[in-house]
């Protein structure tokens, strides 16, 4: 795509966008119907599913970066998703209407703070693993995301039995928070495909179509995104953790908006948290399609966005046990701050790209 118009290539990226936002919600409507009506939703094989399901765009780029050995573009987009998909918080905090209280306060539970606590272990594996020998590869695999990959998974497996009996009162649940069970708008899109007459058959039909179409239009986004980046004289990295990175987060505003409207704020932050836990897993994609070391060659801007999605991911898990009711801005006092230091973490990652 590299010989096209910059006017073509945004144009394809814009249509590439719109795709993965219509696809992306038929995805996560479609996932929610079948983990509901094959009982997965509380099963490891459910929640590996519905996070793959949410973020095959990303799946698709990191693939499409790996083959092409542009993993620049990959790295960036992982680790500047998973910043941006963070800020998607912020979005759903203000669309949560004024007067109200601010979202982490109505979605306080502990096995919430417990997501975020993953999700920071997660990204300290990263971190660590950006520090070993680029030699140390066998089998076209990495200790770095082999480990990011276990650990995921035995998250998984904690955050499942907290689900089911954390020894707290009310199994971790603050008082005054959201009226109705976490996982409620899930069974609410099953309970409208089942009034629409949607069967189990044609709703896998649906997913893996949408499915294929989200995973041709990431690619699509990536490639075209790469050529823009290169016509306008951007850094792979900065142009994947920013624009590239927003775009791929569309579908993840469009089902977190409504799980806000359906009362299930518990799991808006959820479905954040779970989906920016999953995404380093990618960096294990990319060793084995690029057959090269990953995370020792990332750059200090690499690194720079992994310690920014730790710091917002801190100020929301401290927004989760300390509840501010006050609204300021139209949003939650732990939102403006991650807001701002979004905006000051964009400006640093601007500094080191042109530096």
């Amino acid at each position: 795509m590299s010989g096209l118009p910059l006017v073509a290539l945004l144009a394809i990226f814009a249509g590439a966008a719109a795709v993965i936002w219509v696809a992306g919600v038929q995805l996560s409507d479609q996932t929610d119907v079948l983990s509901t009506r094959l009982r997965l939703g509380s099963a490891l094989g459910g929640l590996i599913l519905l996070a793959v399901a949410t973020n095959l765009p990303e799946l698709a780029i990191v693939a499409s970066a790996a083959v092409s050995g542009n993993l620049g573009v990959a790295v960036g987009n992982v680790l500047g998703g998973i910043a941006i998909q963070t800020v998607v918080l912020v979005v759903l905090d203000a669309a949560g209407g004024r007067g109200s209280k601010p979202l982490t306060y109505r979605a306080a539970s502990l096995v919430l703070v417990l997501e975020a606590m993953l999700v920071i272990a997660v990204l300290a594996v990263v971190v660590a693993g950006t520090q070993l020998p680029s030699g140390l590869i066998a089998f076209r695999l990495t200790p770095g995301p082999v480990l990011i990959t276990v650990l995921w998974v035995a998250g998984l497996l904690l955050l499942r039995r907290a689900g089911s009996s954390l020894p707290w009162q009310e199994s971790g649940q603050a008082p005054d928070g959201q009226d109705r069970p976490r996982g409620h708008r899930r069974k609410h899109a099953e309970h409208q495909a089942t009034s629409k007459g949607t069967s189990t058959a044609k709703a896998a039909v649906i997913f893996g179509l949408a499915a294929v179409v989200t995973l041709v239009a990431g690619v699509a986004l990536e490639r075209s995104g790469d050529a823009i980046a290169d016509h306008i004289g951007l850094s792979g990295v900065l142009f994947g953790a920013t624009v590239l990175a927003a775009a791929t987060s569309l579908p993840e505003i469009s089902t977190g908006l409504t799980s806000v409207r359906n009362g299930d704020y518990q799991l808006a932050v959820s479905d954040i948290f779970g989906g920016n836990a999953f995404l380093p897993v990618l960096f294990l994609l990319a060793t084995l399609l690029s057959g090269r070391s990953v995370l020792p060659q990332a750059q200090h801007a690499d690194i720079y966005l992994t310690a920014l999605g730790i710091l917002l991911t801190l100020v929301y898990a401290a927004g989760l046990l300390f509840r501010p009711a006050r609204r300021i801005a139209g949003m939650g006092v732990d939102s403006l701050v991650v807001l701002v230091l979004y905006a000051l973490g964009v400006a640093g990652l601007f500094a080191i790209a042109t530096a």
